[in-house]
């Protein structure tokens, strides 16, 4: 298949539901910060579609538009006081990998004032093995560098991944 055909091929799986998605919703702190994420299984890999509305804008032109943006192993988006999605629990990284190569490390998120979309293709992992999971967004730009996590921030949005459901007259 040619790279134009597979361009085609991409953005044709964009238009059907998507086989997972997430709904994400802010902290406390970041009441506004909602989006979608959408992943979409290929003989390719995952192609994934974020989109995010509300994303801290920094006061400075030159301040932090750039944001982490994981898969994490937990089931939940509850936690504390002092870390809202503590349950999500860590990033998801089921082969043991150092990081930035845990099957959850996702490309970071780049904001536009306070909003963000992308799609990338990632063989990582597949969409069974991450429905039940949760999707972060990081309040700072992971460093790829620091273990184990990537020194990326607080928790500022959480969504729990869940699988593409029946519609009720039995349709996909």
């Amino acid at each position: 298949m040619s790279a134009n055909e597979r361009y085609w091929a991409f953005l044709s799986v964009l238009h059907r539901r998507p086989d997972a998605w997430a709904a994400l919703s802010g902290s406390a702190n970041n009441p506004d910060l909602h989006g979608t994420v959408r992943f979409y299984q290929t003989k390719y890999g995952v192609l994934t579609a974020a989109e995010v509305s509300g994303l801290p804008v920094a006061a400075e032109r030159c301040g932090n538009a750039v944001f982490g943006f994981h898969i994490h192993s937990g089931s939940r988006c509850s936690g504390n006081e002092d870390d809202p999605f503590a349950d999500a629990l860590t990033h998801y990284n089921p082969e043991n990998c150092p990081h930035p190569a845990h099957a959850g490390d996702l490309p970071p998120l780049f904001a536009n004032r306070g909003y963000a979309f992308q799609v990338f293709l990632t063989d990582r992992f597949s969409v069974r093995e991450i429905i039940g999971r949760t999707v972060i967004i990081h309040d700072a730009p992971d460093d790829f560098t620091s273990q184990p996590a990537g020194n990326a921030g607080a928790k500022i949005a959480c969504g729990q991944i869940r699988a593409r459901q029946a519609r009720a007259d039995g349709q996909i």
